[in-house]
């Protein structure tokens, strides 16, 4: 993968540390472009050389807050996937190609002031939201924050379990740990809790579970990112609960990223 390095371009980044949770799941952290600004909840377009030359190139979250030095991404590995197929062989000290351009729609400022956000997400959706758990103005914009996260298997929830426990122990953030609600789930294996998310609200056990009301535009706001079809259930979901979808030009009640990898 070292392929990077016949790239000349200020596009190209250098891996730092890369970890595998499961035969499907890892994360790796890259060399930050010193121009690059961002808002927590963003998304660039990250790659590799092509066979023809031509770089493959996909979003992903940045799964690191605005304040990090480094940029931090959350993968699956498709097996035939273009660029998944060859990034899930990266270590550190190879290059990638990261084009300093973010843009999205799960961003602070997409949303209206309200009592609670809820983080709605599944698989690697988990990425931009473990920007905005480590963004101190997510904490200044809501008194609490719910992020619920299914996955199929117990060790898909790996990655984003330890950094809702790392978060007492951040040095910026730790003061507001206590504001988060963790709620995992899955749908496969057997655990604490299974079933689909979508199920666990509409029965209204979601939220006898965690202590908290049913969904109301006066005080809950969301964000939601997962695969295409729980984006759109979870969109009904909130429609019927009288929430409104915003955007950055136009700030409401949810909003939800309709970018994908592979």
């Amino acid at each position: 993968m070292a392929e990077g390095s016949k790239i000349i371009s200020p596009d190209v980044q250098k891996v730092t540390k890369v970890t595998h949770y499961s035969d499907g799941l890892f994360a790796f952290r890259v060399t930050r472009p010193q121009s690059l600004r961002f808002r927590s909840g963003e998304f660039v377009m990250i790659g590799l050389p092509g066979d023809n030359g031509k770089p493959i190139l996909r979003a992903y979250s940045i799964a690191s807050p605005a304040w990090d030095e480094e940029l931090e991404f959350y993968s699956i590995i498709v097996p035939d996937g273009p660029l998944t197929s060859r990034l899930q062989h990266i270590k550190e000290g190879d290059e990638i190609i990261l084009r300093p351009k973010p843009v999205g729609t799960l961003v602070l400022d997409a949303l209206t002031g309200g009592k609670r956000v809820y983080f709605f997400a599944t698989g690697t959706g988990f990425a931009p939201f473990a920007s905005l758990l480590r963004d101190p103005e997510t904490y200044e914009r809501f008194e609490e924050v719910i992020i619920t996260h299914t996955c199929r298997e117990v060790a898909e929830l790996t990655y984003g379990r330890e950094l809702v426990e790392s978060l007492a122990d951040d040095p910026l953030i730790g003061e507001f740990a206590g504001q988060v609600k963790y709620y995992p789930t899955t749908t496969r294996e057997d655990s604490a809790k299974m079933g689909r998310i979508t199920t666990l609200i509409e029965s209204g056990e979601m939220f006898a579970d965690l202590g908290l009301p049913p969904m109301d535009p006066a005080t809950d706001r969301a964000m939601v990112c997962g695969n295409l079809a729980f984006n759109l259930d979870i969109k009904a979901l909130l429609e019927k609960a009288g929430l409104r979808e915003g955007a950055n030009s136009d700030p409401a009640e949810f909003v939800i990223e309709k970018a994908f990898v592979d």
